[in-house]
């Protein structure tokens, strides 16, 4: 394990040359690779920096116990890109040439032995994964709503052709041939329902086509292709009091998990915290309302920017209302929203008492708790300024 974190410290220092050569390798070596990434410049950057944020996310992770589950759910999930043995060998080849053409001096017959050992070990899971799915590379989906609340958030309501087995919390990709060959993951806002459809949440991003193209472009009756579930942010049914807490359209897994409890109410308390830029991205309040009113174990508090301030100071409004609230450690919490948000909560929710055992949320790609160690080069170059409120996955990086 050392060897190859003390071997992807050097890679990490010129991560834009390390993906940069990793494709110009691959797709040198095996043009036939090409029709299956995106054509624009813009998605093949984002492409880029998706894959070096889930090698930097194994890494991380390589002591974890989370680590195979989230290779296991990788390999079943890269299904719907039909991948088959040699696409794995072809990928190995070339991740060792871009790491050794990165290291430069520091590569050497060791730390090739090590990585060569690693990458067997993630092909094998992901492989396996694959192998142990009896369900479809991927479900087509036709839209049969399609909401808008302003200009950059939209609500699809779809109904998938084949049943789509989920739980609340979990999240998919998905695509749609307005941008082909690009996927982005999206959580489930709903517990299932007996007619099978399902919502996503989307948030629009700045030059993001396929976001854009979901929340402005896409009308009721076109089909879009969604990727196997994934993700681990589902109620462990523990008998302790819960705490749940949403920024941006991370509310989406948060939406689903609630309505599982209105289904099946638990014995104890629901503390709720729902962030947002402002007051008109709490589009779903009259729902929470409806859920507060009827339900009364159930507490909401709605998280914005004192009028006319800057929408981080939601940050800082989170922050006070969870310190004015006790019992941290007998609570099991659960958050979704953007990565940095998540990690900032967590370890303020450390500090307040809360167990880390008990507070749950999708892997992150950035680690370690704010203020803990600097930022490397690969996770600066990663992690561009970004509009505060927008979640791009957060949960653990797919390369796609």
């Amino acid at each position: 394990m050392r060897i190859l974190k003390s071997s992807f410290a050097v890679v990490e220092r010129r991560a834009e040359h390390a993906v940069k050569y990793f494709y110009s390798h691959l797709f040198w070596h095996n043009p036939g690779l090409r029709e299956l990434f995106p054509a624009s410049s813009e998605d093949m950057e984002r492409q880029r920096d998706r894959l070096f944020a889930a090698l930097t996310h194994v890494v991380d992770h390589l002591e974890s116990e989370t680590l195979l589950p989230y290779l296991r759910d990788l390999g079943r999930d890269h299904r719907k890109f039909l991948v088959g043995p040699g696409h794995y060998a072809a990928v190995g080849t070339s991740l060792l040439a871009a790491l050794a053409e990165t290291s430069g001096a520091a590569w050497s017959p060791a730390v090739e032995k090590a990585w060569s050992e690693a990458y067997r070990r993630i092909a094998d899971a992901m492989t396996a994964g694959a192998a142990e799915s009896d369900e479809p590379p991927w479900w087509d989906a036709e839209v049969v709503r399609h909401l808008r609340y302003g200009e950059d958030i939209g609500v699809l309501t779809l109904a998938p052709r084949v049943p789509l087995p989920y739980r609340p919390g979990q999240y998919v990709s998905v695509s749609s041939d307005r941008v082909p060959v690009t996927w982005r993951t999206y959580s489930l806002g709903n517990a299932p329902r007996p007619d099978g459809t399902v919502d996503l949440h989307v948030s629009r991003i700045d030059g993001g086509r396929l976001s854009t193209a979901l929340v402005r472009d896409v009308l009721p009756g076109e089909v879009l292709r969604l990727g196997a579930p994934g993700g681990r942010l589902t109620l462990r049914r523990e008998d302790r009091p819960l705490t749940l807490i949403a920024a941006g359209t991370g509310w989406a897994p948060v939406r689903a998990l609630l309505e599982e409890l209105v289904q099946h109410p638990p014995d104890h308390d629901v503390r709720l915290f729902v962030v947002a830029r402002d007051s008109a991205h709490l589009y779903d309040r009259p729902l929470i309302d409806g859920h507060a009113a009827a339900c009364p174990w159930l507490g909401a508090t709605y998280i914005t920017p004192a009028p006319g301030q800057h929408r981080n100071q939601a940050t800082a409004r989170l922050a006070t209302a969870l310190g004015h609230r006790g019992l941290w450690r007998e609570q099991d919490v659960y958050l979704s929203g953007p990565a940095r948000f998540i990690e900032e909560t967590v370890h303020l929710l450390e500090e307040l008492g809360a167990r880390p055992d008990r507070l749950f949320h999708d892997a992150l790609p950035l680690g370690g708790a704010p203020g803990t160690r600097p930022l490397g080069f690969g996770e600066w170059f990663l992690h561009r300024p970004a509009p505060h409120w927008h979640d791009p996955s957060g949960r653990a990086p797919r390369p796609y």
